[in-house]
């Protein structure tokens, strides 16, 4: 059976406070945890008053302590953003606190805009092109081969499970060249879907941390008792991403009954063209758009996104889900 992990942009709800999301969040990984989700991943984002997500090595600490078993990962940490040292000791803490349950997904992107850039005093662009080569040395710092000049203490000799994130072919050509698990953003991004797998799947060479191709894919979920409830829920995740395609993010905001009849058709096709990597409705439902997209990509693991108003009813989707899946 395909494994099944969340993926939690730590949303900060309309009328909420970034203390109530984090609250929130372990709780939500204490549901994944008793409901025998494998990961339960964190995405870095900077700059945006409705995710709480931007300091993700803390905010990963935090989730450990509410939890014993599932394993904790960044989804990814945008390595552009920092270097591999800080990177390493952060996560060799997290592997110190809660040994042999953190993973580190790396991505490419900077996770914002040019102020965050500023904000961070990096070229971005410059920095992206050196990812192939801080994500080599980052793994270095991690085993000591090849030794390096200074030693990551905490870092050196942790058990990170480290993966290639990605939402095109980029990502898949490093992961393949590295030998490292891949995890594909098809919940926001799915145009290049196929072609990054098969990509990876073809170019793959084994190495010391994996001898064959393993690809997790990333689908939005949100499962009710009925199609009309998950779409009401869901509503609210729509209103996140038109209001970010529009340039003017903002908290998770309320659902609308009826909402995407209210849109422009454009703006209904672009959501419509996300549902190509997402199920929503009830748990009939969502099992049949998740067996189609396992059957389609293959995928080893899937991390399921899926922002709700209220966090209970992401509690019961992750519950019904699972149910949906025995």
């Amino acid at each position: 059976m395909t494994a099944l992990s969340v993926l939690d942009l730590i949303p900060v709800r309309e009328g909420g406070s970034v203390g109530e999301a984090l609250a929130d969040a372990a709780r939500l990984a204490q549901v994944a945890e008793a409901a025998g989700y494998k990961r339960f991943w964190v995405a870095e984002h900077h700059g945006m008053e409705g995710i709480a997500g931007g300091a993700t090595s803390v905010v990963l600490s935090h989730i450990g302590a509410a939890t014993s078993t599932i394993r904790l990962g960044a989804g990814g940490i945008m390595l552009p953003n920092h270097n591999p040292f800080v990177i390493a000791e952060q996560f060799g803490t997290l592997d110190a606190l809660y040994p042999g349950r953190i993973d580190l997904g790396l991505g490419r992107a900077p996770g914002a805009d040019q102020r965050i850039a500023q904000a961070l005093r990096k070229d971005l662009m410059r920095a992206s092109e050196y990812f192939p080569q801080d994500v080599v040395e980052l793994n270095a710092l991690f085993t000591g081969e090849p030794p390096l000049a200074l030693t990551a203490t905490p870092g050196r000799g942790a058990a990170v499970e480290m993966w290639i994130l990605g939402s095109s072919l980029f990502g898949a050509q490093l992961a393949a060249a590295l030998g490292l698990p891949f995890a594909f953003a098809s919940h926001f991004a799915p145009d290049h879907l196929d072609a990054a797998l098969e990509i990876y799947r073809r170019q793959f060479r084994p190495s010391e941390r994996l001898d064959k191709p393993h690809v997790m894919a990333a689908m939005a979920v949100i499962c009710a008792e009925s199609d009309e409830e998950a779409v009401l829920l869901a509503s609210s995740q729509d209103q996140s991403f038109v209001a970010l395609r529009t340039g003017t993010p903002g908290k998770l905001k309320p659902p609308i009954p009826g909402y995407r009849a209210t849109l422009p058709p454009q703006v209904v096709a672009i959501l419509e063209h996300m549902r190509q990597a997402a199920a929503v409705g009830s748990k009939a439902t969502v099992a049949a758009a998740i067996g189609r997209f396992v059957e389609r990509t293959g995928a080893d693991e899937l991390i399921l996104a899926g922002s709700t108003f209220d966090p209970a009813a992401r509690f019961r989707s992750l519950a019904l889900t699972k149910e949906a899946l025995a």
